[in-house]
Parts: C-alpha cells; sequence; structure tokens
C-alpha cells in the first residue's frame, strides 16, 4: 500500500505553485475561438505568508506554515504546521459548505463489524449516478479488541446500521435537508414472547447491557457476538418469519444466516430466551428517533467528548482522554450549513498531538458553535482529492506509520464535472511531504534546484469542478538562461535566480488551458548531507532509507533528486536502489553482520552513509531498584513491587485491577528517573512473565525533541516468560530515554485483575561502522547499474561489471537505476491512554 502523502508542505512556505491564475486561460480567449468556461472562482494558489518563529523550540529553523488548496466547489483543505501549548502541531482541516450540492455519506464496508482503511471504504463507496467521492474521515470509536464494531448508533442512507452502548451518546447527523448537527440518536424497542414482552437493548450492538436482549441481523458481518455480554451468562436463539428455529444456549459465533434474525441475552434476558422452544413465535419491533425531536437525518456517525458547546470550547483538564494525541474532530457553524473536519497529526517528532482542551479551542477557531471528539490515535485519517484525481488519498500522517482499518467514516461527493479541462495542476514531482529532510519547511523545498542540477514536474489537467480532465501540455520556461525544461517537463538550472515555468495545450470547447509553477536556482551546490549520517540494518534483508539535501553558500537548502547523484558502495555487502518519485535511496543488507559505507557524489561534492548490519545487546534496567519504581494508573489501580525471583535476578512485579471500569484502562510503571537508551537503538525488548488475561504491553519513550513515542507489544495471552520486542520509530530523534513501562485495556467488558513480572530491558544498537575510521574507502566498490544493483561475488573483487554491460571493467561509479523504492520495514507507533 503506498504511503501516506502529506499535502502540508506541498503547499507552504515559499514554493507557491500558481496552478491557475488571472492571467492562465483567461475566458473567451481560448485558440479555438469559442467562449471558454471560466476558471473555478478559488485560485489553485498556496499560502506564502509564514508567521515569524516562535522562540525556542528544538529546532530553531521551523517556521509556522499554512496553505489551503481546493478539493471541489464548495469543499476546500487547509493544511498547517504551527506551535502550540504541547509543542508543534500538523493538521489538516477539511470545510465543507452544506449549502451547495455537497452531499456527506456513510461509509462502512457493508457489514457492522468489517474493518477496513479509509482508503479501501472510499474505494468500495458507491456516491450514486453522476457523483464523485472527494474527502473521506474516519468516524466512530469502536471495539477494537473485541468484535470491532462501532461503539455510537449510526444511520446510512436514513437507516440504522447499528445502536449505540447504553449509555446514549453524541452523534453527527446530516440531512435529511444537506444541514449538519450534533444530537442523540434514542433507541427503542420491544420483544415479545410467549411468557410476556421485555425491552429490546440492541440492534447490532458491541455491548449489550446486563439483563438486556438484542436483535443481530446478517448485517452484522463475522465476528463472534460473544463479546457483546462480556462473559455473563447468555444465550441465544435464531429466528426466521417470526418464529423460533434454534436455541444456542451461549451461542455468540457465526456470522447470522440470511433470512433470519438472532436474539442475544444476557443473565435475565438470557433466562427468557432459553426458555423458548423451536416453534414457539416472537416478534420484534424497534425505533429510533432523533433526541432534539427533529427529522431523522440521512447519515449520523458518532462521537464521544463534546468540544464545542453552543460556540464555547470545553475545558478537559484533569478529566479522562486529555494527554496529547493524534485526533479527529467534527464541527458544525451555528446554522449547520458549514463543515469542519479536523485531524491532528501525532506521537511523531514533527507532531505531538494536541489535548481534548486544545482541539477545542481549534474548532472553536474554525468556526464551529458545536464541535464533537470522533475516535483519533491511530484511527485518524483524512483523505481529500488533489485537483485533477480522480480519488482523494491520505493527506495526514497516521501514528502507525500506515491506515488503521476502521468500521465506519464519512465520505464528501458532489456532483462529477464535464471532463474538460479548464487548467494545469504544476508542481514538482519530487513532493515535499514525501522528501527526507533535516528542518520541516526548510529542506524540503522542492521548487528549488542548484545549477547543473534537475528537477521533474508534473502537470496534472483539471475541469471546473477540480475533477480529472484530459490533456497533454508542451513545456516552456519564461527565462530559459536561467533555467530549461524538456519535453518530458524536467527542469535544469542554470544559473541564479527565478523561473517561471508552463504548461499549456489547446483544447476544443475550453481553448488554451494553462498552469504554471514558479522555481529558484539557487547559488552554486557547495555543500551535500544525507539525511541520516549512519543507517544501522538489524540483519541480512532489512532495509532503511535516506536522502540528499543540498546548501550553496548562502546556506539555501533543498533535496537532490537521485537523477543526479552517482553512487559507489561495496556490492558484495549492500544492495542500493533509488527512487525518483520519493528523492530517497534504499540500502538493503545482503550479509547478517557487515560494516561499510555509501559514498554520493553530486556535482564535484561528495556525501558519506555509514552502513551496519547486525546489533549488539546491552541491559538498559534490570530492576535492581525496583523498590524505586512508582505505580498509577487512569482508572485502575494496583501496586509495584520488588520481585527477587525474576527472570535471572531481580524483577517488578506489576499488580493491578482493571475490574472498576469498562472505559479505557491503564497500569503504569515510572522509573525513578527517565532511563536512558543508547544512541541509535534499533529495538528494545523486554521479558514479561504473562498472566494471559490479554491486557495491551507498551513503552512510553521520549525523544530528544521532546516528542512522545509509544512502542506497543502483543497482547499478554501467555502465562509464563516471553520476550517482547519493541522497534524503535526510526524517526525517533536520538537520545531517547524510556518514561514509563504500562498495561492498558480497551475491551469495554474485559474487566479483571491481574499480574505480571517484568525483567530485562534491553537495548539493540548497531557497532560502529569502518566507515568512521579515517581514510577508510569502500571495498570492492560498486556503482548501481542500470535497472537495479547488480549482484557481486561474495568476496570483494577489484574489477566489476560496467553499467549495464557484460564486460568486464574497473570499479566506476554508476547513476542509479529509475526502479521502484524498496520501502523500509513499517514501525507502529501505538495509541496511549
Amino acid at each position: 500500500m503506498r504511503l501516506p502523502r502529506r499535502t502540508t508542505r506541498a503547499l507552504l512556505g515559499a514554493a507557491v505553485s500558481l496552478l491557475l491564475g488571472p492571467a492562465l486561460a483567461a475566458p473567451g480567449t481560448g485558440a479555438a475561438g469559442g467562449a471558454a468556461p471560466a476558471p473555478p472562482a478559488a485560485v489553485l494558489a498556496a499560502s506564502a505568508g509564514a508567521a515569524p518563529r516562535p522562540a525556542g523550540g528544538a529546532d530553531p529553523d521551523r517556521v509556522p506554515e499554512r496553505g489551503e488548496r481546493p478539493v471541489a466547489p464548495g469543499v476546500r483543505l487547509t493544511s498547517f504546521s504551527e506551535p502550540h501549548a504541547e509543542g508543534w502541531v500538523r493538521g489538516d482541516v477539511l470545510s465543507v459548505d452544506l449549502a451547495g450540492d455537497v452531499r456527506v455519506d456513510y461509509l462502512a464496508s457493508g457489514t457492522v463489524t468489517r474493518r477496513r482503511t479509509v482508503s479501501e471504504l472510499v474505494a468500495r463507496h458507491e456516491p450514486g449516478a453522476g457523483r464523485r467521492t472527494v474527502a473521506a474521515v474516519n468516524a466512530d470509536f469502536f471495539d477494537i479488541n473485541g468484535t470491532g464494531a462501532p461503539l455510537s448508533a449510526g444511520l446510512r442512507d436514513g437507516r440504522l446500521t447499528q445502536s449505540g452502548s447504553p449509555d446514549p451518546s453524541p452523534v453527527a447527523g446530516f440531512g435529511p435537508r444537506g444541514a449538519g448537527r450534533i444530537l442523540e440518536l434514542l433507541f427503542e424497542g420491544t420483544v415479545r414472547l410467549p411468557r410476556g414482552t421485555r425491552p429490546l437493548a440492541g440492534y447490532n450492538a458491541a455491548d449489550l447491557p446486563p439483563g438486556g436482549i438484542g436483535l443481530y441481523t446478517p448485517d452484522w458481518g463475522g465476528a463472534d457476538r460473544a463479546p457483546t455480554t462480556h462473559g455473563a451468562r447468555s444465550a441465544e436463539v435464531t429466528v426466521a418469519d417470526g418464529v423460533v428455529t434454534a436455541v444456542h444456549g451461549e451461542g455468540g459465533t457465526g456470522p447470522v444466516p440470511a433470512g433470519t434474525t438472532v436474539l442475544r441475552g444476557r443473565e435475565a434476558g438470557a433466562d427468557a430466551l432459553a426458555a423458548l422452544v423451536p416453534g414457539d413465535r416472537v416478534a420484534v419491533r424497534y425505533a429510533v428517533r432523533a433526541g432534539d425531536g427533529g427529522p431523522l437525518p440521512h447519515t449520523a456517525v458518532g462521537g464521544r467528548e463534546p468540544l464545542v458547546v453552543d460556540g464555547e470550547p470545553r475545558d478537559w483538564t484533569g478529566l479522562p482522554n486529555n494527554a496529547a494525541a493524534p485526533r479527529t474532530a467534527l464541527g458544525l457553524s451555528a446554522d449547520g450549513a458549514t463543515l469542519h473536519l479536523l485531524t491532528v497529526d501525532g506521537r511523531q517528532a514533527a507532531s505531538g498531538g494536541v489535548t481534548l482542551t486544545a482541539l477545542g479551542r481549534m474548532m472553536r477557531d474554525l468556526g464551529a458553535y458545536q464541535a464533537l471528539n470522533l475516535d483519533g490515535g491511530g484511527s485518524a485519517t483524512l483523505l481529500a482529492r488533489e485537483p485533477g484525481a480522480a480519488r482523494p488519498r491520505v493527506e495526514n500522517a497516521p501514528s502507525d506509520g500506515a491506515e488503521r482499518p476502521v468500521p465506519n467514516g464519512l465520505a464528501v461527493t458532489v456532483p462529477q464535472g464535464s471532463g474538460r479541462p479548464v487548467g494545469y495542476r504544476v508542481r514538482p514531482a519530487l513532493e515535499p511531504e514525501r522528501t527526507p529532510v533535516f528542518s520541516p519547511g526548510r529542506d524540503g523545498r522542492t521548487d528549488r534546484v542548484f545549477p547543473g542540477l534537475t528537477r521533474r514536474l508534473t502537470a496534472v489537467p483539471f475541469d471546473e469542478t477540480y475533477g480529472p480532465a484530459g490533456g497533454s501540455p508542451r513545456w516552456s520556461s519564461a527565462r530559459p538562461a536561467l533555467g530549461t525544461v524538456d519535453a518530458e517537463g524536467t527542469f535544469r538550472g542554470l544559473r541564479t535566480g527565478r523561473v517561471t515555468v508552463t504548461a499549456a495545450s489547446v483544447h476544443p470547447g475550453t481553448g488554451l488551458v494553462r498552469g504554471r509553477t514558479r522555481l529558484e536556482v539557487l547559488g552554486a551546490l557547495e555543500r551535500l548531507r544525507p539525511t541520516t549520517a549512519r543507517v544501522a540494518l538489524a540483519a541480512e534483508g532489512d532495509s532503511a532509507t535516506f536522502g540528499l539535501v543540498g546548501e550553496d553558500a548562502d546556506g539555501a537548502r533543498a533535496p537532490v533528486a537521485p537523477k543526479d547523484v552517482t553512487p559507489l558502495y561495496d556490492a558484495s555487502l549492500f544492495d542500493v536502489s533509488a527512487d525518483p518519485d520519493d528523492g530517497t535511496f534504499t540500502v538493503t543488507a545482503r550479509t547478517a553482520a557487515a560494516s561499510g559505507r555509501v559514498e554520493l557524489s553530486v556535482a564535484g561534492r561528495t556525501a558519506t552513509v555509514a552502513v551496519t548490519t547486525g546489533l549488539t545487546e546491552r541491559t538498559v534496567a534490570d530492576f535492581s531498584d525496583a523498590g524505586r519504581w512508582r505505580f498509577s494508573g487512569a482508572r485502575a489501580t494496583g501496586a509495584l513491587l520488588p520481585e527477587p525471583a525474576g527472570r535471572t535476578g531481580p524483577g517488578l512485579r506489576m499488580r493491578y485491577d482493571f475490574s472498576g471500569s469498562t472505559a479505557t484502562r491503564a497500569a503504569y510503571a515510572d522509573p525513578p528517573v527517565p532511563v536512558p537508551v543508547p544512541d541509535r537503538t534499533r529495538r528494545l525488548t523486554l521479558w514479561v512473565y504473562g498472566d494471559g488475561h490479554g491486557a495491551w504491553p507498551s513503552l512510553h519513550l521520549t525523544d530528544a525533541r521532546g516528542a512522545g513515542h509509544v512502542l506497543r507489544g502483543p497482547h499478554v495471552r501467555w502465562t509464563g516468560w516471553r520476550r517482547l520486542t519493541f522497534e524503535v520509530p526510526p524517526r525517533a530523534a536520538h537520545p531517547l530515554t524510556v518514561r514509563r513501562i504500562y498495561l492498558a485495556e480497551t475491551r469495554p467488558g474485559a474487566r479483571y485483575r491481574g499480574e505480571v513480572v517484568l525483567d530485562e530491558l534491553a537495548a539493540h544498537v548497531p557497532p560502529d561502522s569502518a566507515a568512521d575510521t579515517p581514510g577508510a574507502r569502500p571495498r570492492g566498490a560498486a556503482g548501481l547499474p542500470s535497472g537495479r544493483s547488480g549482484r557481486a561475488p561474495a568476496r570483494p573483487a577489484r574489477r566489476r561489471k560496467a553499467c549495464g554491460s557484460g564486460v568486464s571493467a574497473p570499479r566506476r561509479r554508476c547513476p542509479p537505476p529509475a526502479g521502484p523504492l524498496r520501502p523500509p520495514p513499517a514501525h507502529s507507533a501505538s495509541w496511549r491512554p
């Protein structure tokens, strides 16, 4: 799956891409002589107004950034990076005018419990004849460790998909006349049995209350229903055409067969169902109504905490779930005609996330009169269409490193356009948000290029709705003395200065269609730096990526395209490949243990990346100080005790009680002082004596920038000793410290007491590289043959095949291939309560 790409920096900073402006495609001036359609009112241009630098902070080069682009008529995306009380945050806001022909749909897989990524849900969504899905966002909190079902009520096309938890929670509703509102959906129903009538407590619900009976239909999906009764005494019956066909006792497994329904009860509800026999007649009636007395919405999804109520942001200080975290929020204007969907990145070096209190203030500042917190953490995902694209793409940076599968979301749909081009979106193919950099907003300036080097450009045509259109442009440079552009859109810098590059074509009905972007040719390349000086590969086959950033005599920086780079490396130790779209190189280990380097030369300048394969183990906490560790809990109680009989010596015993709540609970073990982690640590391991209850073990790390990283292990479903491995996120800023070790429980019905023993927290660190030795050179070096890195003999040789040839030739430097990037291993930064 293609990794998410942020739009933030592509539209921000000084990189002002004039994609369609007054000077482009003026109405009525088309070459065909006819009146061309007027360009969309919202000009495709980036905001270049950077605010002053904030005082302090880990990155003195970082400045606030904000940019905006249209997604469709009445729909726009704003991306930002700015300082908050919690530190720097990045986010994306989708603003939607609901008064126009924009519709908000319920997004789901087709069953209540089947989870898919938001991108997959969009790909499966049918927006209706003549419409396109242009944006989407994740929605409801869900039973992540159980059934996977949403925890709140939902409406799809005005029909109930599932009822919510026993305690009503707010939902965001849209329609039936376009406007949105935040309200409660109230579920009511009865089950008439031979021995009397009982209340119906739920419909495809993730959580049945004590004594209740719930109705489950084939729309529930394949998830077991047993978790809905949380281990309580339960029973099920299958009903077809109002007649009981089977009584299942505990039941709860397998999908509901087509043409039938299942009634599931717990405690008193289970007793009532267990008394039935096949042939008994039952009658079920239910209804859902709007808690505000208004009409039932066409679309509704649930949330949890109110963020803004009647224009006033809520203060969540001291209350649960108020730590800085990735977030998703939904807000509505006072008249319900404007919708704001906000995601804030979190648990990353560039964005730590925000509290609920801060999130409410952000929603208020956007203009929300009512706002609701949706599922955040690793679930936070926002998609939006780029001008000219057929489908939306991921705009935020999900904290798990990739999209998390979720049960539902919201889709924004608009009418399709004519498909006739009215403009081109012109920009560098190397996107800033995908380019490895040192400082956001400074190094990712793909609108810059050095003399003699290149920058590949793209031109995407779009129609009057910013939807896809056809067109093949011709390229031109306004100042050829400063830089030229070839027929494929590759710009080559020649002399220092600014130059506008235009893509244009003529089309019947619309006439002359153009788009342009402005590039800056910097001074001569003076310095070349890799985005990481060291690459530590854990084992044979492991890989990692890096990029190159150049700098001129005045300190202006820009990424260097792989096309302009000549690499030199030992082909017996590593494979090196390049991806021109990402601007990255990938180095892959060919042996289990090695030490070497990769030299990269550009325009007479050289940079070196030290590469090692293999890790050494270092103990960072042996728990000999277990008596000084401190216990704390979130909706949980417990204690920490020294354990003399650990795995190899003293350990730390954690006793915890998760029985007092159905909300997310956590038991924390905090060291006397944060535990330092050796520089360049690739992974951490911890021995855990499990109790089999299924709690979720995690390490909470803090990096050199102050950003938090939560590394999670497998659920503790074993008993006895087991060694857990926690991969350190590759972009975490070293040095790191371990702030705490904890267990968490997110399953509402999993209420229990337990204890585990912790021992031997160890760091796995790469050895020093031979490249650190003065005068070291790559041994048996090889370049990048055309197509892919050539295989080398096991023993280094002085001679290598020439690039792409079959004849023997001396060692030489070769251009990188244009083959696909080999991605690094996925790393997850996880949920934390």
